[in-house]
């Protein structure tokens, strides 16, 4: 893996293949959260990553790190409910861990984004299980970092994170919500998957679909 970088280009990419993503998949993430939630996780995610993309075309490329802050700042201003909130602190922790240097490595794109992780912990109080976006999350972080730590290709790495994160995202199904609107559901929630976990798988997913093919 030595001499990999993750540098502007790639995260900019990684963040609009993520907003296509969330747009295309609007319909059922609305129908996941209707069934268990507020039911506008799709809207407020399609709308969160647009305005990201928008934001992004009108600055210049730079540090990864800043990319990520940027696309942080704006989900937290633009987007209601939880999911912007949430979303926003992870990626501006993320970015934050990156710091300023124009191109970084996996081992710190590992990094970041536990950070990103703890961050969403942090603000939203869930613990694995508890059937929320932390279920996917935390899975791929964990199956980035071991993969990046075994030597393994970014690509590799970013695949395994992706496949972590949908393994987690489905786990969800079964579990009783105990945070958020679907707690109140109580055994209701059961039998449903997370909305939150879903987007997650997304956005991994689409981190392996840009690091897994050329750029440009």
């Amino acid at each position: 893996m030595t001499g990999e970088q993750v540098d502007s280009a790639l995260v900019r990419r990684w963040l609009s293949a993520t907003a296509d993503a969330v747009v295309a998949e609007r319909e059922q993430l609305t129908q996941l959260d209707a069934a268990i939630g507020d039911g506008d996780h799709g809207v407020n995610m399609s709308r969160g990553m647009t305005a990201v993309r928008e934001a992004l075309a009108g600055s210049s490329p730079g540090a990864p790190g800043a990319d990520l802050v940027l696309a942080g700042r704006t989900l937290i201003s633009k987007v209601g409910g939880a999911s912007g909130p949430l979303y926003g602190v992870a990626l501006r922790g993320a970015g934050r861990c990156l710091g300023e240097g124009a191109c970084t490595g996996p081992a710190e794109l590992a990094a970041a984004l536990r950070d990103g992780l703890d961050a969403i912990r942090r603000l939203g109080g869930a613990a694995p299980g508890d059937k929320t976006m932390v279920d996917a999350w935390l899975p791929a972080v964990v199956a980035l970092d071991a993969a990046v730590t075994a030597g393994r290709p970014l690509a590799e790495a970013a695949s395994a994170a992706a496949a972590a994160a949908e393994d987690g995202m489905r786990a969800t199904v079964p579990l009783r919500a105990r945070k958020g609107r679907a707690s109140y559901l109580g055994e209701r929630s059961e039998g449903h998957q997370d909305p939150g976990a879903t987007s997650t798988a997304l956005l991994f997913r689409a981190l392996a679909g840009v690091v897994g093919e050329p750029a440009g």
